[in-house]
C-alpha cells in the first residue's frame, strides 16, 4: 500500500477544515462588529436616560387632569382633539366620532365640549370653537 492516497485524503480534509475555520473567523469578526455597535447603542441610550432624568427634575410637576365624567365619549373626544391641528366645532367632533350630524347629536357633543371647558381640559377660543388646553 502506498501512502500517497492517504496523504491526498488528509490534504482534502485539511483544506476543508481550514476553509471552515476561515469562515468561522469571518463570522466571529462580523459578530464582534455587531456586538460593538449594540454596546455603543446601549451606551447612548444610557446617556439619554441619564440626561432625561436630570432634565425631568427641572420640569415643574404637572397637575393631574381632572377626572372625566362617566361617559364613553369623553376619552374619544380627547383623542380627536389630540390629533386635531386646529380648533374644532361640535359638528366636527360628531363627524370624527362617526355620529350622525343630527341636531341632538351636535347639541350633545357641544354640551360635552362645554363640560370639558369647565373642567379646564379644553378652551373655547371663539363661540362654539374649541381647542385642547395648552
Amino acid at each position: 500500500m502506498t501512502i500517497e492516497p492517504l496523504l491526498d485524503a488528509l490534504g482534502i480534509q485539511e483544506r476543508a477544515a481550514r476553509a471552515t475555520a476561515d469562515d468561522l473567523r469571518t463570522q466571529i469578526a462580523e459578530l464582534h462588529n455587531r456586538l460593538r455597535e449594540a454596546e455603543t447603542h446601549l451606551e447612548h441610550l444610557a446617556i439619554t436616560r441619564k440626561t432625561i432624568t436630570a432634565l425631568a427634575d427641572r420640569i415643574p410637576a404637572r397637575t393631574s387632569s381632572p377626572d372625566l365624567p362617566e361617559h364613553p365619549d369623553y376619552p374619544s373626544i380627547l383623542a380627536v382633539f389630540n390629533e386635531a391641528t386646529g380648533p374644532l366645532r361640535a359638528r366636527d367632533v360628531c363627524a370624527a366620532l362617526d355620529h350622525d350630524p343630527l341636531p341632538k347629536n351636535i347639541e350633545g357633543a357641544r354640551a360635552k365640549l362645554k363640560r370639558l371647558v369647565e373642567l379646564d381640559v379644553l378652551d373655547e377660543v371663539t363661540t362654539g370653537s374649541f381647542t385642547r388646553k395648552q
